[in-house]
């Protein structure tokens, strides 16, 4: 087969990127097309397949910018001429989906989220946003989202990455996905020694969705300690906290130290939504548990009363109320091998064996 992998753009290393890592090694033979390639962001796998780019990429500060040039996208997908190929993959989360394959081609699109800034996310962004880029929002969005979703009919098969990512694919699609998960590096984390500390851990970038506020506010409130890993914190946002001691910044942290936390902490804090989340898998994989919000790729990822709890309401009073359930039964959440067999769905080997699998009952059609 002669495959192609349309990812929507390359200028860093987070979780779309190692998705299409293994995807890569999967298909050593694999050509990508994106809208916008930065070589010295991305990984030696990544480079060591040829890319072709959009006119995007040409575009000034498109390393940058590109995320301004988003209207622009699904015009700039129609110049890749994927005739030639038998198997497309697109990677999606911003617009890739939107090609066009030759008639006898399979088209398989993983989707890590329908472009939230369209559809569930969008009253965010638009309160977020300045009235430069409201003004042009409430101008541009209709026609993205009519694009979206007829460009949806040119996919033979959704991937998803979570059961939740899968529900809003039927929501604005009208199509039925599969729910692979996509891989996550748990070897690094199954053989930490778990060594608990009074203190939970809430660990992102701290951007708004990711409610690190909740954490914080409930922390505060209830008198524990937590500590906040991840960039993203500013000196106004974080002033405040300093006269309690109980909030401790790390700021970015490395692949070690985050280890070393995870090994440490009572629990992991988790109050935002997110379409899969991997950071509670790797708390899992470490033996961590999680207290998380009900909803999103946690209830995928986390084994309610097993590797984890759920509070029901995104707010510091239902946040505070979890962690009283916690400790009242900690002891619970110390059995390293409910764990261990939990994360496993999470592995590389599981996400290769479900691409493979979807290709193959296509093959016998």
């Amino acid at each position: 087969m002669k495959v192609a992998i349309v990812h929507y753009w390359l200028v860093n290393m987070r979780g779309g990127e190692k998705v299409l890592e293994v995807l890569l090694e999967m298909f050593p033979q694999a050509d990508i097309f994106t809208h916008v390639y930065d070589r010295a962001t991305v990984s030696d796998v990544i480079n060591s397949h040829p890319v072709y780019t959009s006119s995007i990429n040409k575009l000034p500060f498109a390393k940058k910018l590109y995320q301004k040039y988003m209207p622009l996208m699904p015009k700039a997908l129609m110049e890749f001429d994927l005739q030639d190929y038998d198997l497309i993959i697109s990677s999606e989360s911003g617009p890739a989906k939107g090609v066009v394959p030759n008639p006898d081609a399979y088209h398989i699109c993983y989707c890590h989220s329908p472009m939230r800034y369209l559809w569930d996310m969008y009253h965010g962004y638009f309160r977020g946003a300045n009235p430069l880029v409201r003004f042009f929002m409430s101008k541009l969005i209709p026609a993205l989202r009519l694009w979206d979703v007829s460009s949806a009919n040119l996919v033979d098969r959704f991937i998803a990455n979570s059961s939740y990512v899968a529900k809003r694919i039927e929501r604005y699609y009208n199509r039925k996905a599969a729910v692979v998960y996509p891989p996550v590096a748990i070897e690094k984390y199954l053989t930490l020694e778990r060594k608990p500390e009074d203190f939970y851990l809430f660990f992102g970038q701290l951007t708004g969705y990711k409610r690190a506020d909740i954490a914080i506010e409930a922390c505060v409130r209830s008198g524990r300690k937590l500590v906040v890993a991840g960039a993203g914190a500013k000196s106004r946002d974080t002033g405040k906290y300093k006269k309690s001691k109980l909030v401790t910044f790390t700021g970015r942290v490395s692949d070690e130290e985050i280890r070393g936390l995870y090994s440490r902490a009572k629990a992991l804090l988790f109050p935002g939504i997110e379409d899969f989340g991997i950071v509670p898998v790797e708390a899992n994989a470490a033996g961590c548990p999680v207290i998380a919000f009900r909803k999103g790729g946690v209830l995928d990822t986390v084994k309610e009363n097993g590797t984890g709890l759920f509070f029901d309401e995104q707010s510091t009073d239902s946040l505070i109320e979890a962690m009283d359930r916690f400790e009242s039964c900690e002891e619970y959440f110390s059995d390293r091998k409910v764990f261990t067999e939990h994360v496993q769905r999470f592995s590389r080997e599981a996400f290769v064996s479900g691409i493979r699998k979807i290709i193959e009952e296509q093959e016998r059609v």
